[in-house]
């Protein structure tokens, strides 16, 4: 999303906003961000039905309002270090494209950080890491302060998920 124009400040002042808005949030003590359009709420921990047989970074699924929404641990998914969960990790419930269509996903994270306005100018391309990560899944790299964000690609990072209903079928037999 590109934001541009004046938006209302909670002291009754106007704040005017350039650029794209992302969520930013903590994985491993590193700040990582997706697009706030993607954001369909952020929720608290909580205890998932777990699938049989299924990847090691599919934490399960929860019944979202009727929906049943996968459930994935970031840090798994990017091959970071495994720490337990704490009082502060959350689940960010993301809308991902899909085949056409768009469903909803759960990533655990350590923590939400922030939502930061970033222009193209703070901005940069993805380097090539020779990392862990897959640099097709970061859309960018935001310079926020002195900090780097790196920007992920969602769509991308589960591009390859079963259609949906599949999770449902896993549940349900």
């Amino acid at each position: 999303m590109s934001v541009q124009g004046d938006i209302p400040d909670p002291r009754g002042d106007q704040v005017e906003v350039k650029g794209d808005q992302y969520l930013t949030f903590q994985l491993v003590g590193e700040e990582y961000g997706v697009d706030i359009l993607r954001v369909q709420e952020i929720r608290g921990w909580e205890r998932v039905t777990r699938i049989p047989n299924s990847e090691s970074y599919v934490q399960g699924v929860v019944n979202l309002r009727g929906s049943i929404v996968p459930i994935f641990d970031m840090r798994l998914r990017l091959g970071l270090e495994v720490e337990p969960y704490s009082k502060d990790t959350v689940v960010i419930v993301l809308m991902v494209k899909q085949g056409g269509q768009t469903r909803s996903v759960g990533v655990v994270v350590d923590g939400v950080s922030d939502v930061i306005n970033a222009t193209s100018q703070d901005i940069s391309g993805t380097p090539e890491f020779g990392g862990r990560i897959a640099t097709e899944w970061i859309s960018g790299l935001a310079t926020w302060g002195e900090e780097m964000i790196m920007l992920l690609d969602v769509d991308r990072m589960f591009a390859e998920l079963p259609e949906e209903g599949a999770a449902e079928d896993a549940v349900t037999g």
